[in-house]
This record gives C-alpha cells, sequence and structure tokens, in this order.
C-alpha cells in the first residue's frame, strides 16, 4: 500500500518533475519565512543551510496532512564561503553574473522528508557549474535580453533558458539543478514503500 505523497513546493519546476517521474501527490506551499531563518544561520555551511530550509517547509506543510510523507526541498547556490541570493536589483544581478565569470560554482539541494512531524529522511546533492570567461559589455546585453527572468533565479539565469550561454561545464544530474534530485528520492520513496517498487 502506497503512501499519500505532498510536496511541500509552489514551484512549477518541482511539480513538474514529480509529475513527469508519474508520481501522485499534493501540493502545498510551506509557510515559512526564509530570510528569518537564513538569518540564523550565518555560520552554517550551504548544505545545512539549504537542509534547514528544506526541513523547515516540510514540517510546515505536515501539520496539514497526517500521515501523508511531506516532501520538503530548498536549494543554495554557494561559491567558496558566499552564498548567493535572488537579485533584488538589475545592479545586484550584473554583479552576481560577473562575480561568477571563469569559476566554477556549487548548487547544494536538500531533501527532507517528514511524516507526522518527524523527521523520516534527508539528503543533499551537489552540481558544480563552470560559468565562462565573461566580458561586462556581454553581462549588460544579456541581462537586456533575459529582463525580469534574473529575478526569479539564485545566480542571476535559467539554465533551461538563455543562462546556458554562461556555462562551458555542467557537472551534475539536471534534477539536483532544478531543485529537486529525483534520483535518490524515488529510491528513498521504493525503500519505505510510498511508492511501486
Amino acid at each position: 500500500m502506497t503512501l499519500p505523497l505532498v510536496l511541500a513546493s509552489s514551484s512549477p519546476f518541482r511539480r513538474m518533475l514529480m509529475e513527469n517521474a508519474g508520481l501522485s501527490f499534493e501540493s502545498r506551499a510551506a509557510d515559512i519565512d526564509e530570510r528569518a531563518i537564513e538569518a540564523g544561520l550565518e555560520d552554517a555551511s550551504p548544505d545545512a543551510t539549504a537542509l534547514t530550509l528544506a526541513r523547515a517547509k516540510a514540517m510546515d506543510v505536515a501539520r496539514h496532512f497526517a500521515g501523508a510523507l511531506v516532501i520538503g526541498s530548498d536549494q543554495t547556490m554557494s561559491l567558496g564561503d558566499r552564498v548567493y541570493h535572488k537579485p533584488k536589483s538589475r545592479d545586484e544581478a550584473r554583479e552576481s553574473v560577473l562575480s561568477l565569470s571563469g569559476k566554477t560554482h556549487r548548487l547544494n539541494s536538500a531533501i527532507a522528508l517528514v511524516q507526522d512531524g518527524e523527521l523520516v529522511w534527508e539528503h543533499v546533492a551537489h552540481a558544480d557549474l563552470t560559468v565562462r570567461d565573461l566580458s561586462e559589455a556581454f553581462v549588460d546585453r544579456y541581462l537586456d535580453r533575459v529582463g525580469e527572468k534574473v529575478f526569479t533565479s539564485v545566480g542571476a539565469y535559467q539554465l533551461e533558458g538563455e543562462g546556458i550561454q554562461l556555462f562551458t561545464r555542467i557537472d551534475g544530474d539536471y534534477f539536483t539543478i532544478l531543485g529537486l534530485p529525483m534520483l535518490p528520492l524515488l529510491d528513498k520513496l521504493r525503500a519505505l514503500g510510498a511508492i511501486d517498487g
């Protein structure tokens, strides 16, 4: 007998990944203040920050779904000690993209499974992305072309769109890059008997 699944997210990308995998689930966005949680994690690693946020999302949504297995997820982006956030202005987006030029940064995608207020499992997967050397003029033209989309993603790029032109190398799977590492998640759901194995 499978368990009811709930995705603690309003992300269309995460919903699409679950739907494409043939999973039956409900989705509900968590009602948490992510920036307030992050403010208490100033010295935490990018992995720990992503896990804390994934747990908080799953715990919040689990309060509304007794017995269900709730999937919380979050992603941080880091370069060395710096953790990036969605840019709030064009200047921030420009600085963010230029800071990645010629360097390899990391996406840290965390999953937490919660049932009835208990943490069942958590996992972090990584993808390493290398940005080519970018000129300031190219970055300005790129920002002009993508417009408002730069404000919707950490790092001011979307790999599924024109952001792919920023990169020379990507090490990691597509699911991790989109923020929901599906392969380890599906393995765990099968092991728990939550989906047909």
